[in-house]
């Protein structure tokens, strides 16, 4: 028993010396100086990661209003050797408008009114770390105009950052856009 105690007393040495240097580090001392006022040999920095690790896009504009007005084509495949779902979405004002074939029109053209950019992104950047995770086989393409600006977009679930892609379109991409 009495040795259990010196063990535990030895560890909780252990710990309270390691806490000490863990705050003495923190702060306490001005940058560039050492705790005993002295200013540290100057050192190299410290090496950049050789792949930067960036947040997924989801599209290349910030979050903003929109007028609300779109035409669009949609293609949603469950596998590659599956025969699209294809849809029309056209919105006038934020509400969907005449010539419309799509399975959630009022859903989809709220979320583009809210959100024009949602649906248009930007070419993937080369350095970008994705989680790697498989969302499944299904893929989508969307083309058209949302408030006069054309584009065309293709979505999958393939990482990370596809599936946060998708997920953010789901209400455009329509009901077999997948529940993610």
């Amino acid at each position: 028993m009495r040795t259990t105690m010196r063990m535990r007393d030895a560890a909780h040495l252990l710990l309270a010396a390691l806490s000490a240097a863990v705050l003495a580090g923190c702060g306490g001392t001005p940058p560039g100086t050492s705790p005993t006022g002295t200013s540290p040999a100057p050192t190299a920095p410290a090496p950049s990661p050789s792949v930067p690790i960036s947040p997924a896009p989801t599209h290349t504009d910030p979050p903003t209003a929109g007028k609300g007005d779109a035409e669009l084509s949609i293609l949603v495949k469950a596998s590659e050797s599956a025969a699209p779902d294809s849809f029309t979405l056209v919105c006038k004002d934020g509400t969907p408008a005449e010539g419309t074939q799509h399975p959630t029109p009022e859903a989809a053209c709220a979320a583009l009114k809210a959100e024009p950019g949602i649906v248009i992104r930007a070419p993937r950047p080369t350095d970008l770390v994705c989680t790697m995770q498989y969302g499944g086989p299904q893929t989508a393409m969307v083309s058209g105009a949302i408030d006069g600006r054309g584009f065309e977009s293709t979505f999958s679930l393939k990482d990370g950052c596809e599936i946060s892609a998708w997920n953010a379109a789901r209400d455009v991409l329509g009901s077999t856009g997948g529940a993610f």
